[in-house]
């Protein structure tokens, strides 16, 4: 359905060389999207732009540390100078580092502070000052759980996606007059190759199953449709919001009480 079309689109998917970023990229390639691809390391970066093009339909790829302002500004600049516009960002960049809350260096808290929300804001920024001139666009910034509840062990992470699912909200405020929207996707527990020793833990198995609705770990596709619709004409007056694609694990506590 047109409604649900991002064919044609350009679209910047920041953080996209492994894992959800790449499943999201792959999703728009598959439905026609020009997609550039950006992260740290080029080598990563071009086996994934290689694995996921298709036909005639080439994915593209820039060497982005969003940890830089110069390095963003960069990239946003040479993908508008070579395909004329960003009509899509996917602000997906982002690292965690699991540890007791007491344990963290102040050089560990800024790593994923500034990658997480520093970061994310720089490029939303960079793109969004290109998409205010064009009078249109679709930023979809990447948010956790941990913005609904905070998570055990992980609180510097927890406080940066808290900080994004703040600034979609105001940049969704600031920017609507201009016809940009900007969205959130939040995931549930995704099983990703960098996911799978903690999730190869019966313990974590099973607590997982007990409180995910659905009864089981989500997988980075889970996360396509989501996006796409968000970056579609049929999201057109959806603007500010945060949608989690968790299974039903925000719905509701999951306690053990029998049920006749």
């Amino acid at each position: 359905m047109s409604m649900f079309s991002v064919a044609g689109q350009v679209v910047w998917a920041s953080g996209a060389s492994r894992g959800i970023g790449r499943a999201l990229a792959e999703g728009f390639v598959k439905e026609g999207a020009t997609v550039v691809i950006s992260g740290r390391e080029a080598g990563t970066l071009e086996a994934t732009a290689r694995e996921l093009s298709t036909g005639e339909n080439r994915v593209h790829f820039r060497v982005c540390d969003v940890s830089r302002e110069e390095s963003i500004a960069e990239c946003a600049a040479s993908i508008v100078a070579e395909f004329g516009r960003i009509d899509t960002l996917l602000n997906i960049a982002g690292v965690n580092n699991r540890k007791r809350v007491e344990t963290y260096t102040p050089a560990e808290y800024d790593f994923i502070v500034d990658i997480n929300l520093r970061g994310a804001f720089l490029v939303a920024q960079a793109v969004g000052r290109h998409m205010i001139s064009r009078k249109s666009g679709a930023i979809v910034n990447i948010d956790s759980l941990n913005s609904h509840a905070p998570l055990k062990g992980v609180l510097p992470y927890a406080m940066s996606k808290a900080g994004v699912y703040t600034m979609t909200r105001g940049l969704a405020l600031e920017w609507a007059e201009h016809g940009v929207r900007v969205n959130g996707l939040a995931p549930g527990f995704i099983l990703t190759d960098l996911t799978k020793k903690l999730w190869s833990d019966p313990t974590m198995q099973g607590w997982a199953q007990a409180n995910t609705p659905m009864r089981r770990l989500g997988v980075p596709e889970d996360l396509v449709g989501t996006a796409i619709f968000l970056a579609s004409p049929a999201a057109t007056f959806l603007t500010g919001q945060t949608l989690y694609v968790d299974g039903g694990f925000t719905a509701g506590v999951s306690w053990p009480i029998p049920l006749a």
